[in-house]
């Protein structure tokens, strides 16, 4: 029985360690955290720019133009587009995203929290925005578009609708961007187009930007559900952690997106791969400083020569990790969500839990419905676990017995015990090698839990308003030690307890007083390690507590 219980006591401390590893050293997402909202355009603004020259009217310069960069205009207007997903806002200042905001998605699960807003106030520049690898165009990153459009104002309530913005340099070189907005999509089409009106060919390499802003409180809650930038590199993900970005800042490869991730919301570009499906020269090159992230994508541009025209066209995304949403679109960016080490397993689970909320649309139940799923598919296991607790409880008193006897020669002891485990058959082991087989699947789940975005807010029951955040029953007006704020009573994960405490005591105790208390004390242990852990992990421990302990309450009655 020594032997069972240390190895029982070794795989739950390994528990322990792991989870409560990122529970104490983890800070989880501030709620209270609120990005600036999407600024209101005045009516002050000027409505329609004039004598700025147009693409399509452009004709081609034979003479050489000034190579000096003309002087940023000092007015430049901002764009609001609304669509039924977001309402994003866009500057003629770099023709860059200067806000999003997500309409199905909120800052809080308060009721009056502001929408969740993409793009942190800390990015002056925005995101999204262009610059030239060569820097051959003076001007081309802090240019100032010109929309055409006769609104400020642009609403997308179906079908989809494109806006062009145009800049001229001074060598006689226009840029024009083309940008295009779905009412039904989270997908942002971008053409750009050089026309090359100067008498000198274009050489260049194109550069488009997601930054992120990364302190010590981002780096702390990344360290388990990754923030940072991200990339899809030869149909591999990558998440290239900011610490090694000094050590290695370049990737070069088959570069299907890259961009920057929160631990529920992304933002990237992707390439449009040409028809002849030739590959993209691409790569993606990453800077870190002053507690911010730039993730490039640079591809190379054909050579264009005066006279000529070129044009490449992306596609950006800003919007859910979430399964059902990227599952829409035909292109590898649904590889985002990714579970690490456990991806394999945590991905099934999470499709099979969207599965069950398709008909019933309660994300607790699912977990429930999920959790009954994994006990039938290791019931055989789970059998066979306890029936091996119930063979050495039989011979727990014979155990007793010889350590009495022997008490004073630990090998014969030893000797004796083996003696009896063969002579009745019982494996002192059988008890722990199928929770050793399970805990894949828990810490598969604890990974899908934590990250799914589909329990971002998602209510239960009673006082379990959110999932993803931990139970609070009521709010306490003082500091809890161990508590994570909102300060209240953790009564799931109580619950949770009580039933880790019932379970241990329908577990054959060891012979060793001291080894005895030691597991009557892991209750306390796994109840304070849960106190901060999302409510959905503690719902599936709690009701996989429960059925455990109907299995070994009927299995110890069978056998006895």
């Amino acid at each position: 029985m020594d032997e069972q219980k240390r190895l029982v006591l070794a795989v739950v401390l390994s528990i322990v360690v792991l989870v409560g590893y990122q529970t104490f050293f983890v800070k989880p997402p501030d709620p209270n955290s609120i990005p600036r909202n999407v600024q209101n355009q005045t009516e002050s603004q000027q409505q329609v720019q004039e004598n700025n020259p147009n693409v399509s009217d452009y004709k081609s310069q034979t003479s050489i133009a000034p190579q000096v960069a003309e002087p940023p205009k000092e007015n430049y207007r901002t764009l609001l587009v609304s669509t039924p997903l977001y309402d994003i806002v866009i500057s003629e200042q770099g023709a860059s995203v200067r806000s999003l905001e997500l309409k199905n998605y909120k800052e809080t699960n308060k009721k009056d929290s502001l929408l969740k807003q993409l793009v942190s106030q800390k990015l002056e520049s925005g995101t999204l925005f262009f610059d030239l690898e060569g820097k051959s165009i003076p001007g081309f990153k802090e240019a100032v578009y010109t929309a055409k459009v006769d609104n400020l104002k642009t609403s997308v309530n179906e079908g989809e609708k494109t806006i062009e913005f145009v800049w001229a340099a001074p060598q006689g070189i226009v840029v024009k961007k083309i940008l295009t907005f779905k009412a039904d999509s989270y997908m942002i089409d971008c053409d750009v187009v050089f026309q090359n009106g100067s008498a000198m060919p274009l050489n260049e390499a194109l550069v488009i930007s997601t930054p992120g802003f990364y302190d010590d409180e981002v780096k702390k809650r990344s360290r388990f559900a990754f923030e940072g930038p991200v990339a899809f590199i030869n149909d591999e993900f990558n998440a290239i952690k900011p610490g090694d970005i000094e050590e290695k800042n370049t990737f070069n490869g088959n570069i299907g997106w890259s961009g920057y991730t929160e631990r529920y919301f992304m933002t990237a570009v992707m390439p449009k791969k040409m028809q002849d499906a030739t590959p993209i020269d691409a790569k993606i090159k990453l800077s870190y400083a002053n507690d911010r992230i730039t993730n490039d994508f640079i591809q190379k541009m054909d050579r264009l020569d005066p006279g000529k025209q070129g044009e490449y066209s992306f596609t950006f995304y800003m919007g859910p990790k979430s399964h059902k949403v990227l599952s829409q679109y035909d292109n590898s960016l649904q590889n985002v969500i990714n579970f690490g080490f456990f991806n394999v397993i945590a991905k099934p689970l999470l499709i099979v839990m969207n599965t069950i909320h398709d008909y019933i649309p309660n994300y607790g139940v699912a977990i429930i419905l999920l959790t009954i799923l994994i006990k039938l598919v290791f019931w055989p296991l789970g059998t066979k676990s306890y029936k091996s607790m119930n063979a050495m409880k039989k011979v727990q008193p014979l155990m007793q017995e010889l350590r009495e006897k022997y008490k004073d020669d630990k090998q014969r002891m030893n000797k004796e015990v083996m003696g009896l485990y063969k002579t009745y058959k019982v494996n002192p082991a059988g008890g722990c090698l199928p929770i050793l087989v399970q805990m894949p699947i828990f810490f598969a789940l604890y990974r899908m839990l934590y990250q799914a975005i589909e329990l971002r807010h998602a209510p239960f029951a009673g006082w379990v308003s959110d999932l993803s955040a931990p139970d609070r029953l009521f709010e306490l007006g003082f500091a809890i030690p161990m508590m994570q704020e909102p300060y209240g009573i953790p009564m799931l994960t109580l619950l949770m307890g009580a039933s880790f405490l019932l379970q241990q005591k329908m577990t054959p105790t060891a012979g060793d007083p001291m080894q005895a208390k030691m597991m009557m004390l892991m209750p306390i242990f796994m109840t304070v390690l849960f106190i901060n852990f999302p409510a959905g992990l503690v719902l599936y421990m709690f009701v996989n507590n429960i059925i455990s302990m109907g299995q070994q309450y009927y299995i110890q009655k069978k056998f006895s």
